[in-house]
């Protein structure tokens, strides 16, 4: 793998992120799936950027066919899957024209998903897992990379859609935004300000197979193995199709970390896969990162480097511009370690001291800019003398 493709996923990865406020885990989640030729699946309420971002993800990968549609349960498998050709039903042959629509696309995004009526279920089904179509009766190999879709809530028991949901090997829960700075930093729309990247298919196609060639170590096949048995002992039990699919998950987010070895702490992501029902989510996810303990540490040493950097730079440049750039990326440093503490409160002896310093070099921070402008570079010292 060059180092020109590493670059290309890492900028893309920040852009995203700057773009989305507090949507980190799933723009990591819809690279991973694209990356992996898996499903995500996103459930929040309208207007959490489910759409958004999946649109942008299309954008960025150039020369990609992208299907988007949002289901009713008065959706038509013409509306999906393309309208009867006339010419042919002449001849009597049952034939689709696929042209424009999903048999024909690389990426999609299906909103309202668990909407689909029994129309389209049968065909959505087999498309979205063997990749195939059958027009006419004939099977039909799709180019069908990843479904990314999206619900304001969760099929309900007895719809019929237990097939459907199974077929989403990523889940992510959205909510509306926390944090109040990043709530008003959308409304001005700063995100919008950033400059996406791109990559064309045929770099996302040499990716494919990069992600392919990662290694999986037998310490992984090892802790996924005590995974199951411990799931198994709550009464979760993930099918082995899951168990099996994961592997490619792994592999994605090792590249995307632009490594070519997949590490236990990788596995930290299987919290989003490993669940059947939504009341084993909590119990799913202490588990997996009980065995994946190491992201956390990991975590909070780029935490407590990138902050030490900010530090640094600040004291050789304390102009206004230099310190609103150190806010912005100290305030995403505070959201990390918020995010880490809320999903690791056996943590917090370790996560809260560094939160307390990463606050205080903030708060530091905003204070300089505050001040008159003829500030020299030993004002900034204030607050925390020597923070790390």
């Amino acid at each position: 793998m060059t180092n020109t493709n590493f670059t290309k996923l890492e900028e893309i990865k920040k852009a995203l992120n700057a773009k989305f406020f507090e949507r980190e885990e799933e723009v990591e989640g819809i690279l991973v799936a694209l990356l992996s030729r898996q499903h995500m699946l996103m459930i929040g309420p309208a207007g959490t950027a489910k759409s958004a971002l999946s649109v942008e993800l299309a954008k960025i990968v150039q020369g990609t066919n992208y299907f988007q549609w949002l289901l009713t349960r008065f959706s038509t498998p013409e509306e999906v899957f393309g309208p009867l050709s006339l010419k042919d039903l002449e001849q009597g042959v049952y034939k689709r024209n696929t042209k424009t629509k999903m048999p024909e696309a690389n990426l999609v995004f299906l909103d309202e998903i668990f909407k689909a009526n029994s129309a389209i279920l049968n065909s959505l089904l087999t498309l979205i897992n063997e990749r195939l179509f059958y027009n006419n009766g004939t099977p039909v190999k799709v180019p069908l990379m990843s479904v990314i879709g999206a619900s304001n809530e969760y099929p309900e028991e007895g719809e019929g859609l237990e097939a459907l949901f199974d077929r989403f090997l990523l889940r992510f829960e959205l909510d509306y935004i926390a944090d109040e700075t990043n709530f008003v930093s959308m409304m001005k729309d700063t995100g919008q300000s950033v400059v996406m990247p791109s990559m064309t298919m045929d770099e996302l196609v040499q990716l494919l197979f990069f992600t392919d060639m990662v290694t999986i170590p037998d310490e992984v096949y090892d802790t996924l193995s005590k995974i199951r048995n411990e799931l198994r002992d709550e009464g979760i039990r993930p099918s082995d199709r899951r168990f099996k699919q994961s592997l490619s998950v792994l592999q994605a987010k090792a590249l995307i970390n632009q490594r070519q070895v997949v590490k236990v702490d990788d596995i930290v992501i299987l919290e989003n896969a490993l669940w059947e029902t939504v009341d084993q989510k909590d119990s799913v996810s202490l588990i997996v990162r009980s065995h994946a303990q190491g992201v956390v540490t990991q975590k909070l040493d780029r935490i407590q480097e990138e902050a030490s950097e900010i530090y640094s730079l600040i004291q050789k440049d304390a102009s206004t511009d230099a310190g609103m750039e150190a806010t912005q990326k100290l305030k995403s440093l505070v959201a990390d370690l918020n995010k880490l503490k809320k999903h690791n409160q056996s943590r917090d002896k370790d996560i809260d001291p560094l939160l307390d310093k990463v606050k205080a070099i903030q708060q530091e921070v905003l204070d300089s800019i505050l001040e008159p402008m003829d500030i020299d570079t030993s004002s900034t010292r204030s607050a925390v003398e020597m923070p790390f």
